[in-house]
C-alpha cells in the first residue's frame, strides 16, 4: 500500500510503500489483548504483602475462658475475626510476569500498526531531529498535526535530543521502531513514524530480526 509522507510542517512531500505483510494484516483483537495484558503483567511489582495469625506479634492465650461466661468462644486475639488480627488469604509477594510466545507478539504488533493505519491514526513524517533539544521546538513540530493527545512517535535509532525535548510533555511516547510496546502503541491516539523508520519496519518484521527482537522485550 502506498501512503503519504508529511513533511515537519504538516504538508505532504511525498508517498512510500508500506509492506501489507506489516500494515495491512487483518485484526485479531485476541492476540493483541494478550499481547497488552502479557506487558501490564510483566510491569507489576507484585510486592503487596499482608502478615497472617502467624505472623501477627502477640499472646497466644485466650481473652476468656471457653465456657460459663454467656459470651462467644473466641481464640486469642491474632485471630482474623478480631481487629488488629490476622488476614485471611491476604496477598504476597509475587512474580506476575510470563513469557509470551515471540510469534504472538509479532503478530500483536503488526496488527495493531494494521489497525493504527485503518483508522488513520498513523502518519508518516520526514526524518528530523531537535539539535537544541528544546520542548519548545519539538511542540512546534507536533503542532501541526492536531491538537494535544496522547502521541506515540516511532523513531528509526536512539536519539537522545529528541528525547530530552519530548520529556516535559506528558501526553508524548518514544518508541524505537525495534522495540515497540503493544500497550502504548494501541492506546496511542496519534502515531507519527518516522520514515527510516518505516522503511525498517517493512523489513524488520518480515525477518529473523523481529523474532529476536521479540524475545529481547520479554526478558526485558
Amino acid at each position: 500500500m502506498n501512503r503519504t509522507v508529511y513533511s515537519i510542517e504538516g504538508k505532504e512531500l511525498r508517498s512510500i510503500e508500506l509492506d501489507d505483510a506489516v500494515f495491512g494484516l487483518p485484526v485479531n483483537e485476541a492476540v493483541i489483548w494478550y499481547a497488552i495484558h502479557n506487558e501490564l503483567a510483566n510491569n507489576r511489582l507484585g510486592t503487596a504483602s499482608t502478615k497472617d495469625r502467624g505472623e501477627i506479634h502477640g499472646s497466644n492465650a485466650k481473652p476468656y475462658k471457653q465456657k460459663g461466661t454467656g459470651r462467644a468462644r473466641r481464640g486469642d486475639k491474632k485471630s482474623p475475626v478480631i481487629a488488629g488480627g490476622g488476614t485471611v488469604f491476604g496477598p504476597k509477594p509475587r512474580d506476575f510476569s510470563y513469557v509470551l510466545p515471540k510469534k504472538a507478539k509479532r503478530l500483536a504488533l503488526q496488527g495493531i500498526l494494521s489497525l493504527k493505519v485503518q483508522s488513520d491514526t498513523l502518519k508518516i513524517v520526514e526524518d528530523f531531529s531537535i539539535a537544541s533539544g528544546k520542548t519548545k521546538e519539538l511542540a512546534g513540530v507536533l503542532a501541526h498535526f492536531g491538537p494535544g493527545e496522547r502521541t506515540i512517535i516511532i523513531l528509526k535509532d536512539d536519539d537522545p535530543l529528541v528525547k530530552r525535548a519530548g520529556a516535559n510533555i506528558p501526553w508524548l511516547t518514544f518508541l524505537s521502531y525495534n522495540r515497540l510496546r503493544a500497550h502504548n502503541l494501541f492506546y496511542g491516539r496519534r502515531v507519527l513514524l518516522l520514515e527510516t523508520a518505516a522503511k525498517n519496519l517493512n523489513t524488520f518484521y518480515n525477518s529473523s530480526d523481529g523474532l529476536k527482537g521479540a524475545e529481547q522485550r520479554e526478558v526485558n
